[in-house]
């Protein structure tokens, strides 16, 4: 597949801020509330500037890559643009990680240096590259060279941030892009499913294509935009559709560097917040207040968007009758930078479904071997699992501007040599065309030879009311193959037995299907924007 390097995509990320900056340089930009910063998109791409020199000072040249560890905050935002301005590429990292994975992907990367706050005396990571401190710096002033151990600007310096407000230093000429189009902007490493995780390469074409594609079915952008971002920036979720999609559309982004349901309502309240950019977690949460509360905190929003995992239908439905607005679901993944489809492309909030692919964006249904499928779930009963409005179920396949450059370091295992990337998950078409996730293609349990997909029977046993969470996985069995197995984490003061989840799912399910054992749990392992992590589970 020939790629359009035409337009918007062939530019630099970084252009995004520098075209903010043009069109409504004195409305609000980044905004981070728990570290005081407010920022107009002219400071910001002022703030940008005197970053990207302070990393040129340290020594960092166009296709270097940078590590960012930081929390969701105007740091992570000012040092990534800075970091794709100067042609580097940035390789987000989660700030919560132990050193011991983080100094695995900093290796795995190559990264030269990393933007970071104080690492502890002794710490790994601190001892294996320089050390960039992520303080949002003057906006426009010459900053220290970080590099330089005995400059104020590095390791254990003191003083407080320069004020990027402060006009006073507004003569510095700005940094032009170094890099563009097909240039590498960014490695993010996906969690690993099903093994070590895989840096998945981006290139500039890639994010800014998926910022357009959003873009174009979402509502008109309104001046008094404001998107609350609680997801993390270091997933592609919270940066992709959060970050960069909120500074193409010159809306005020509001950051959050973790979530707390009482906190997000506060500072909905607060900023008068319009967009929500949410993960089912966070929904599940809200959901849990009083819908009095949420119809008063939440009355400014006029677009909820939920994604990163299954949001559950009746967690939708209680957010949108408090609210009176729908919560829009869709579907995505880091190689495709990551939206693919959307409810919103459909215009109305399906349960169930993540809608139809963005303008730009192809999808199909496909076997293991790419051609095109029509596999039934269960070859002994079809309309078992999902009933009669099923079309093709198979693997999902996309194709489009915004899909990756393969994985890192090479570029392998990416798109075919027509441009389509098989995505290991799997679902189904229903009678409108919209998508359906059955689940992860390896995460796929095989009993007696029937397949059997663990999300099927998660849903069942979510329709008992003192189930807050489920995740099911398969277990190695002798005389099936393997067999179905459940763990549940009760509502606070539930008393659920085993017998009334297996009763539950003998009743909806086929009897393979049926869990052979259910353990009770007070927490499940999740990602961090709340997706199960069944392969934790599995013994």
């Amino acid at each position: 597949m020939t790629t359009d390097t035409s337009g918007p995509a062939a530019g630099n990320v970084a252009d995004l801020v520098t075209t903010a900056a043009r069109v409504c340089g004195d409305q609000d930009g980044v905004l981070d509330p728990s570290a005081g910063v407010s920022l107009t998109w002219a400071q910001t791409d002022r703030a940008v500037d005197a970053f990207a020199r302070r990393l040129l000072r340290a020594g960092v040249e166009p296709g270097d890559r940078v590590a960012l560890r930081l929390p969701t905050s105007a740091e992570f935002a000012v040092g990534l643009f800075a970091t794709l301005r100067i042609g580097a590429v940035a390789v987000p990292l989660s700030p919560s990680a132990p050193d011991a994975e983080t100094c695995t992907l900093v290796t795995s990367s190559g990264a030269r240096v990393i933007i970071a706050h104080g690492a502890p005396e002794g710490s790994s990571v601190q001892a294996l590259l320089p050390r960039v401190d992520g303080e949002v710096p003057q906006a426009d002033g010459d900053p220290a060279d970080p590099a330089d151990p005995a400059d104020p600007g590095t390791e254990g310096d003191t003083e407080d941030p320069a004020d990027p407000a402060d006009p006073a230093a507004s003569t510095a000429e700005p940094v032009p892009p170094r890099a563009g189009g097909e240039d590498l902007a960014a490695i993010f490493y996906t969690s690993g499913t099903s093994g070590p995780a895989r840096g998945v390469l981006l290139s500039h074409r890639a994010l800014l294509a998926n910022v357009e594609q959003f873009s174009a079915v979402l509502p008109p952008a309104d001046d008094r935009d404001r998107a609350l971002v609680a997801v993390p920036l270091h997933h592609i979720y919270g940066l992709g559709p959060g970050l960069l999609t909120s500074t193409a559309r010159t809306a005020a982004v509001v950051l959050s560097q973790r979530f707390d349901a009482r906190d997000t309502l506060h500072a909905c309240r607060t900023h008068a917040i319009t967009v929500v950019v949410g993960v089912p977690a966070m929904y599940t949460d809200l959901a849990a207040r009083s819908s009095e509360e949420l119809a008063e905190a939440l009355s400014t929003v006029r677009l909820f968007l939920s994604g990163a995992a299954p949001l559950h239908p009746r967690v939708l439905t209680t957010i949108s009758e408090a609210t009176g607005t729908p919560v829009y679901e869709g579907y995505g993944l880091t190689e495709a930078a990551p939206v693919v489809t959307s409810t919103l492309v459909g215009g109305y909030a399906k349960a169930g479904s993540v809608g139809k692919p963005l303008p730009g964006v192809e999808l199909r249904l496909v076997d293991s071997d790419g051609s095109a499928a029509h596999v039934p779930l269960d070859p002994a009963d079809p309309d078992d699992a999902f009933g009669d409005d099923i079309g093709l179920t198979g693997l999902v396949a996309v194709r489009g501007a915004n899909l990756f450059s393969g994985y890192w370091p090479d570029g392998d295992h990416g798109p075919d040599a027509d441009g389509w990337y098989r995505t290991g998950d799997v679902g189904y078409l229903d009678a409108d065309g919209d998508l359906h996730l059955v689940d992860r293609a390896n995460d796929l349990i095989i009993v007696n030879g029937f397949n059997v997909y663990p999300r099927e029977v998660e849903d069942v046993i979510l329709t008992l009311p003192e189930v807050a969470e489920v995740a099911v996985v398969g277990a190695l069995d002798e005389r099936t193959g393997e067999t179905v197995r459940a763990f549940v984490r009760p509502t606070p003061g539930a008393s659920l037995s085993a017998q009334q989840v297996i009763d539950v799912c003998e009743q909806r399910l086929a009897r393979y299907k049926v869990p052979s054992s259910v353990e009770f749990a007070d927490e499940l392992p999740h990602t961090s924007v709340g997706k199960l992590r069944r392969v934790q589970l599995r013994p």
